[in-house]
């Protein structure tokens, strides 16, 4: 009768069933994408209809057609009102600076079912590569405010003044041109 022995050190133990969660982690985000599955996660919008769902997707009721379509260029170089919107695409889980330099697609939709709007109401939506990467809504009226894709009630108290940080345009401060 042959008998082995092994003496086994706890601490190598343990490293290695570390080491095999933390792959086993690494491999669910792999093959998930490491994305959530909220509307704001990198969607992909290849044409018109995706587009529409994706703003669905927030509750909004918009024109089937864009009312207009274009190319702008995200700033290399960014200033105060750049910022200030950006940091509003940060806050629903884009940033912008990732694309400086780039030339985007643009898409205005117009909103027809915004609480209480008096005047028109337009979703942005930005697209790199097929892709979300930004957009907001903007609500014209004279106090009217400008805020990411979520609709008001699901907003936290504090909305931007259309004033103070305009979408991506060939005419906005924020550098952006077409």
């Amino acid at each position: 009768m042959l008998v082995m022995t092994a003496k086994v050190d706890k601490k190598k133990i343990a490293v290695i069933f570390a080491a095999v969660v933390v792959a086993i982690a690494a491999l669910i985000l792999l093959f998930s994408g490491g994305r959530d599955a909220s509307p704001t996660a990198a969607t992909n919008v290849s044409n018109n209809d995706a587009r529409v769902e994706f703003l669905k997707g927030f509750g909004w009721d918009v024109t089937t057609s864009p009312v207009e379509s274009s190319q702008v260029r995200i700033p290399e170089k960014t200033n105060e009102v750049f910022d200030r919107y950006n940091e509003m695409q940060k806050q629903q889980g884009y940033d912008l600076t990732q694309y400086a330099g780039k030339t985007v697609m643009r898409y205005v939709y117009k909103i027809n079912n915004y609480p209480g709007a008096i005047e028109p109401v337009y979703a942005t939506v930005l697209i790199y590569k097929n892709q979300v990467i930004g957009g907001d809504v903007t609500d014209t009226a004279a106090k009217g405010h400008i805020h990411g894709f979520q609709k008001p009630e699901q907003l936290p108290q504090s909305t931007t003044p259309a004033t103070d940080a305009t979408a991506p345009t060939a005419t906005s401060p924020t550098g952006v041109t077409e």
